[in-house]
């Protein structure tokens, strides 16, 4: 193995680790999914205290997990951010939405009253969340594009990848991306009913609805969760050889046979959100499911994230040209580029070590 691969097996990791961040964090959109529902109205500033103390966690992990992609594999950037235009503009305008609700929500002379700012962010947690799970959802089960790296010497029209006419919208309506994304609604209503259990102790009758809402999330995202594993388990995917990329029945599956230690982690991680779940639900004084609910979020998706790209796998595969899908090895930095970013890596446990002080002090 040469320094390039080991270098692209390293950034991919770091990548996967990101979004594993990032999904454990989406609890806030969670919980602001949930602002709107009638029950829930007498204790609004409650949860809002508690969720605007960590969104802006939240959306710097967006924003650093977007940053790694664009340096560590540029192709697979310019051509899902630059081309699958219209989900991210709505991703992006959600976040918008987001921030400029917790700035201005409680602002003296709100012309707009709180309550549209409490639909902005209802609007946020659910489109977020949903359209982030179908950006990843194509990383498993692809797009409409096609990559010619030779456009580049055309200076009339230097563009390297070409969508689909809709610019994905597409994607948005594909139903398999679509069970991905509801799975991680659910997913994060549950961990912010976690979250919401753990923060708040002084009032029963919220905590046994946040309990509630627990089995009942929890019940729905494990059952979106289970189709969307057989859905996976069951389909092709793209697979790197020495004349180009050809398309392998039952891949996923495969990967995960190959990649034992992704099983074990992706096993564990499963049993951990289990437990987070069901001991929430079962005891009044347990108070830690946020914790194996959050840790088996980041397991579960650092698995998924190394299953779609080793293994020689085409992490965002083409529908219209199997030869235009991108893997861990067509679409990296150079060998210069990676090594002088592993050295700034060194960096990352001072950075994972001020993101814990942020939380606690904002806690």
């Amino acid at each position: 193995m040469t320094q390039l691969e080991c270098l692209q097996i390293y950034w991919w990791l770091v990548i996967a680790v990101l979004g594993g961040a990032l999904v454990f964090l989406l609890f806030v959109q969670g919980g602001q999914s949930m602002l709107l529902c009638k029950r829930n109205e007498p204790y609004l500033p409650v949860m809002i205290s508690v969720l605007g103390h960590k969104w802006e966690l939240t959306f710097t992990t967006l924003v650093v997990f977007g940053g790694a992609f664009f340096a560590s594999f540029p192709l697979f950037y310019s051509t899902s951010f630059g081309g699958v235009y219209w989900l991210w503009m709505l991703i992006l305008f959600s976040f918008i939405l987001q921030a400029v609700s917790y700035e201005f929500r409680s602002k003296p002379g709100n012309i707009f009253g709180r309550r549209t700012y409490d639909v902005f962010l209802f609007i946020n947690g659910c489109v977020g969340c949903v359209l982030l799970g179908v950006a990843v959802g194509m990383m498993f089960f692809g797009g409409e594009f096609t990559v010619t790296k030779s456009n580049l010497l055309d200076a009339t029209a230097p563009v390297i990848s070409s969508w689909a006419p809709t610019h994905g919208l597409e994607a948005i309506f594909c139903w398999k991306n679509l069970i991905l994304g509801f799975a991680v609604l659910f997913l994060a209503r549950t961990l912010a009913s976690l979250y919401f259990v753990n923060r708040v102790r002084d009032d029963v009758d919220f905590l046994l609805g946040q309990r509630r809402s627990v089995l009942i999330n929890g019940g729905i995202f494990t059952v979106l969760f289970l189709v969307f594993l057989f859905v996976l388990l069951t389909s092709s995917g793209m697979e790197a050889t020495e004349s180009g990329f050809e398309e392998v029945d039952y891949k996923y599956l495969g990967n995960f046979m190959a990649l034992w230690w992704v099983t074990l982690m992706f096993v564990a991680g499963v049993v951990m959100v289990l437990w987070g779940v069901i001991g929430t639900v079962l005891s009044d004084r347990f108070r830690g499911g946020i914790w194996y609910g959050g840790f088996g979020t980041v397991a579960v998706v650092i698995s998924l994230f190394c299953v779609a790209g080793y293994n020689g796998t085409a992490f965002y595969p083409s529908l219209v040209d199997a030869q235009s899908s991108l893997s861990i090895a067509n679409s990296s930095s150079s060998l210069f580029t990676l090594q002088v970013m592993t050295w700034v890596s060194v960096i990352t446990p001072f950075v994972i070590g001020y993101i814990a002080y942020v939380w606690k002090k904002m806690s």
